[in-house]
């Protein structure tokens, strides 16, 4: 059976000039990141064991460096976790990123609830919705010792208000699937890192993964993430981001839209009245996109991401 695979970004009429359909950071990229990219020695590979970047990594999460897998991206990680898992139960959230149900599928993964599901998913803040997930804390309490949780921490950086549920004890039973490059404004680079588990073998996993998952340029991006300048240029980029939130709320609720409650950088919307497929393509004709939540089991909702004034009056005039 054919997937269809739905993403927001750039599509068949190209890049959109107001793009509300990704959840990047809209005041990148980050210049320290930038420059570490661009500055990135193409014509060698990578050490294949990333020792340095896995211990940088290591040091700046307070782990040891054991821990630490390289990944080709997010989506990478979940088809390789899926296929170690492959023909066992798999819990997802009720609402998620499409590639967890894509690669279960893939590898023969079967829906079961918390209790049996060898591979359960969460994600804080959640996507669509950048919410909080839904008793995650007494998820991990309750784990077995077959069983494994990823916590998808691609908007953790990204944040805007509140505090995470999981504590460092918890932290420490589940997987952390870390993708930097949306906190950094730099989503074309492909790059993640995943924390094992606290006492886990992670030799099963490494062992399904190609030579070489990330490239030149992906571990420039990674190590600049890990630096004081990158983390100081994020801190203040998240200032900006909560007034540019605030506003495009408020512009939201002027059209008469209903908004849902979002922690992060990105929130869900319900447009009024008319088809909401015919609304998405007249402002797609007008360089405006928006990501259509029907994909993430919510119909009628759209996904906006925080973009700066000039794009929220944009959509207001659509």
């Amino acid at each position: 059976m054919a997937v269809t695979f739905v993403h927001g970004g750039p599509d068949a009429l190209g890049v959109p000039l107001f793009d509300f359909s990704t959840n990047s950071n809209a005041c990148g990229p980050c210049p320290h990141a930038l420059a570490a990219v661009q500055q990135a020695d193409a014509t060698r590979y990578p050490d294949p064991q990333y020792t340095a970047l896995r211990a940088q990594l290591a040091d700046f999460h307070g782990v040891d460096a054991a821990r630490v897998l390289l990944a080709a991206s997010a989506s990478e990680f979940i088809h390789r976790i899926s296929a170690w898992h492959r023909g066992q139960g798999v819990c997802l959230p009720q609402h998620h990123y499409g590639d967890y149900a894509q690669a279960a599928q893939a590898w023969g993964l079967v829906a079961a609830d918390a209790q049996c599901a060898q591979l359960l998913w969460a994600c804080e803040p959640s996507s669509p919705l950048g919410q909080a997930h839904p008793d995650v804390a007494a998820l991990v309490d309750g784990l077995q010792a077959h069983q494994s949780v990823v916590l998808d921490c691609a908007y953790a950086p990204l944040r805007l208000e509140g505090a995470p549920s999981l504590d460092a004890a918890h932290m420490d039973r589940v997987w952390q699937m870390w993708t930097p490059n949306k906190a950094l404004g730099l989503t074309g680079i492909r790059a993640a890192y995943v924390i094992a588990p606290l006492g886990v073998d992670i030799a099963p996993l490494q062992a399904l993964c190609p030579s070489w998952p990330v490239g030149a340029h992906g571990v420039a991006m990674l190590q600049a993430w890990c630096q004081p300048a990158s983390q100081h240029w994020l801190a203040q980029s998240l200032v900006t981001l909560r007034a540019w939130k605030a506003r495009q709320t408020i512009l939201c609720l002027t059209l008469g839209w209903e908004c849902l409650p979002s922690t992060a950088n990105f929130f869900c919307a319900r447009p009024p009245g008319e088809d909401l497929g015919l609304r998405l393509q007249r402002l797609r004709a007008r360089g405006v996109k928006l990501r259509d939540a029907t994909s993430f089991g919510l119909p009628g909702y759209v996904r906006l991401g925080v973009l700066p004034p000039g794009a929220q009056d944009a959509l207001g005039r659509g």
